[in-house]
């Protein structure tokens, strides 16, 4: 194993990282989309508001308790692409959003800014996706194997390997120990970690320059939804990790080309109400390469309010809802030959944000965590190496953390 996992420590990863603030699941959807636009993952932590007991000191199990989950994008997209939110668009961007997101508090743990950067990686290779670790006074980065000098001893956690020997070191009394501020706490997400772990591939040899096939990092198990199948059908069963939909269209053979997907990190920064709208109207293969203006009579209602000034046909100060052409643009999608019919037939015809991001079977594994770096997603597709469309799978932020943290495999023996 990498000495980086032994020496570091999760407090090595904090330093600079900003202060939490605490979203309520009593804000409302449109406060959300704000959070979730200045987000790491593109998701937000909720929570429930803390009570107000005098002399009340919250503990940790506490504060497990009050988290709910994480909100993403895609729950936002569904939710409002529900019939009830479309008729009224205003009274479900009001909603709260406990209404919105999955309960699920398996997926934040609170840790010790001294936890071995091994043992927080093993944490978030079973689910976990945020780490709450609290602030400290003093922290400059310092880590495990300078943390045992400091303080004498290591900083214990849950998972410590008790074959480690620990040497007596006497601390002298100018040292003193990291003090940590009450109620301030920042959150390590899986991002942080992959983009710690690039500035380490050196430590990591060989491992980043593998190709992910031969690291088993490929992840079979992924859903896909047809590209001639309406798009709700990714509302009804959102997957969790990642929280993506392969968009495909299928082959005579059998298989699958790759054509879209409808994901969480492709909504981070869309116009929610355009992408709930073409996801309750439009086929899969038609959101995720869109409908032009000028070549579709759809129209979908603006919530935009026209100015207080006479309108066109004469009336002022009221509220005009004018009318719209669904496009491609107003969700992030580019296309300039809809008119197709067969969505795999011409891969050129799919432009922007509607380009999957995918890699090959051959790719190393540091080109695809470089990939879902530069484009802030949370998962890469795979292909085939002979046929670029054809998906086998992806590779997520638990395949690569638990490709870089997989035992070496023991060498064959030499033939007599």
């Amino acid at each position: 194993m990498a000495s980086v996992f032994l020496y570091h420590v999760v407090g090595d990863l904090t330093v600079g990282k900003p202060e939490m603030v605490e979203f309520t699941e009593n804000e409302t959807v449109e406060a959300a989309i704000r959070a979730i636009g200045e987000s790491t993952e593109c998701g937000i932590a909720v929570w429930r508001r803390r009570s107000v007991q005098k002399g009340l000191i919250e503990n940790a199990e506490m504060r497990h308790q009050r988290f709910v989950g994480i909100l993403n994008p895609l729950d936002i997209v569904a939710f409002l692409a529900r019939e009830d939110c479309l008729n009224d668009q205003e009274k479900a961007m009001k909603t709260p959003v406990s209404e919105v997101v999955v309960p699920d508090n398996t997926l934040l743990k609170e840790v010790d800014p001294g936890t071995r950067l091994i043992d927080a990686l093993e944490i978030m290779k079973h689910g976990v996706r945020r780490l709450l670790v609290p602030k400290s006074i003093g922290w400059r980065g310092m880590s495990k194997r300078f943390s045992i000098l400091y303080n004498g001893k290591w900083l214990k956690t849950p998972d410590s390997n008790p074959n480690i020997t620990i040497p007596a070191i006497n601390r002298t009394s100018s040292s003193t120990p990291t003090a940590i501020i009450r109620d301030k706490y920042c959150c390590l997400s899986r991002e942080d970690v992959i983009r710690f772990l690039i500035g380490c591939l050196g430590a990591l040899a060989p491992v980043p320059l593998s190709s992910i096939s031969s690291l088993g990092a490929i992840n079979p198990n992924y859903c896909s939804i047809e590209a001639l199948s309406p798009a709700m059908e990714a509302a009804r069963k959102i997957p969790r990790e990642p929280s993506a939909f392969a968009v495909v269209d299928p082959t005579p053979d059998g298989q699958h080309k790759i054509i879209g997907e409808i994901s969480a990190s492709k909504l981070w920064k869309c116009d929610y109400l355009a992408a709930a709208w073409a996801l309750a109207n439009l086929s899969a293969g038609q959101f995720v390469t869109g409908v032009e203006d000028n070549q579709s009579s759809r129209s979908l209602p603006d919530l935009v309010a026209a100015g207080d000034g006479d309108g066109a046909n004469g009336v002022g100060g009221g509220r005009l809802i004018r009318q719209r052409t669904f496009s491609s643009r107003s969700i992030g999608f580019f296309n300039h030959n809809p008119s197709s019919q067969s969505f795999g037939s011409n891969r050129s015809m799919y432009r922007g944000r509607s380009v999957p991001l995918t890699c090959k079977t051959t790719s190393s594994l540091a080109a695809v965590m470089a990939q879902m770096l530069s484009h802030r997603a949370t998962h890469v597709w795979v292909t085939e190496t002979e046929n670029d469309d054809v998906l086998v799978g992806l590779v997520g932020y638990a395949d690569i953390l638990a490709a870089v943290t997989r035992p070496p495999a023991a060498p064959l023996p030499e033939a007599s």
